[in-house]
């Protein structure tokens, strides 16, 4: 579970956050109560990128292929 701390607290707290961290703790940094930033290790950020990828590969997968025909140059560039 991420604990929410302030922009001003993780400011004045990053080298405990660091240890936490370290230990395998994550946080989320809050401006004016709105979620800003997340402070997460290292590696935690590897396997959502990997899990991330496999979920829309496997989405792909099930997806049917679509035919939209062919497209000029002008149809793929109009505004």
């Amino acid at each position: 579970m991420e604990e929410a701390v302030s922009a001003a607290d993780a400011n004045r707290r990053f080298s405990v956050l660091l240890r936490g961290v370290r230990e395998g703790n994550s946080y989320v940094v809050t401006s004016h109560g709105k979620p800003v930033a997340r402070i997460l290790p290292a590696d935690a950020q590897e396997e959502t990128t990997s899990g991330a990828r496999s979920a829309l590969l496997s989405r792909l997968a099930k997806q049917p292929v679509v035919d939209a025909g062919r497209w000029s140059r002008d149809e793929l560039y109009e505004d």
